[in-house]
């Protein structure tokens, strides 16, 4: 596991205040061991029989305790990495893993155990532990990478798309605009045809009624004539 890559940097199994075994990533622990000992000394002594989870936070890492049955596993992870979210919870699945895979293989063993004697055996499991949550948790970046990849590419989606029914809005909007030009037009055509109509209709009447006033004249004159006056006998 590489210095990189490594979310943890520090952990220990303890009973009481007597460290049972650790794993350091000794190019990066510094004295990070020290400070968590020093931490576990001043851990309050109603934690030893109740389950508790407790952190402490210095200089850009966290310390996180797990305390119970008198047992404290405990582990040091970078906090710029992962964030105070998911360093809390990468630390406590870390954690519980360590303390499944202690109490299962160090069950009757543990109540004696001396300081340190479980190093050798249980410090290389606590690496593994270390580089399988790291594991994870990169694999959850990438698939959180991936769905925010996917995210982005329907929100450019949806916007181009927005932007297409903005610009045909636009369009519609001039097309509503002529087709409303036309229809006035139109309808001021309707009108001035209808004015011309009637116009046409009263000049017609008047030539027929001119036509006919001639007519009726000229019956009258001929009338007149062949009469000799009105007083026209057979």
């Amino acid at each position: 596991m590489s210095q990189e890559s490594s979310l943890f940097i520090y952990s220990f199994v303890a009973r009481g205040t007597m460290i049972l075994a650790e794993y350091t990533e000794l190019i990066t622990a510094g004295n990070f061991p020290a400070i968590a000992s020093q931490y576990l000394q001043n851990l309050p002594s109603n934690y030893s029989n109740n389950r508790q989870f407790i952190t402490y936070n210095y200089d850009h890492h966290t310390f996180n305790f797990l305390v119970e049955d008198g047992y404290t596993y405990c582990v040091v992870s970078k906090e710029s990495l992962v964030g105070n979210n998911n360093n809390k919870q990468l630390s406590i699945a870390f954690l519980e893993r360590v303390k499944a895979d202690f109490k299962k293989r160090y069950d009757t063993a543990a109540p004696t155990a001396i300081a340190k004697s479980l190093n050798k055996e249980f410090g290389p499991v606590m690496k593994e532990h270390m580089q399988y949550i790291t594991d994870e948790h990169v694999k959850e970046i990438e698939k959180l990478l991936k769905v925010k990849a996917q995210v982005s590419e329907v929100k450019s989606i949806m916007l181009e798309n927005i932007e297409e029914v903005v610009d045909r809005g636009v369009k519609l909007d001039v097309i509503v605009d002529k087709t409303q030009d036309l229809h006035f037009q139109a309808q001021v055509y309707r009108e001035r045809g209808t004015q011309l109509q009637r116009k046409l209709w009263f000049q017609n009447m008047k030539i027929k009624l001119v036509v006919l006033g001639v007519l009726l004249l000229l019956a009258l004159v001929i009338w007149v004539s062949v009469c000799q006056g009105f007083n026209c006998t057979n």
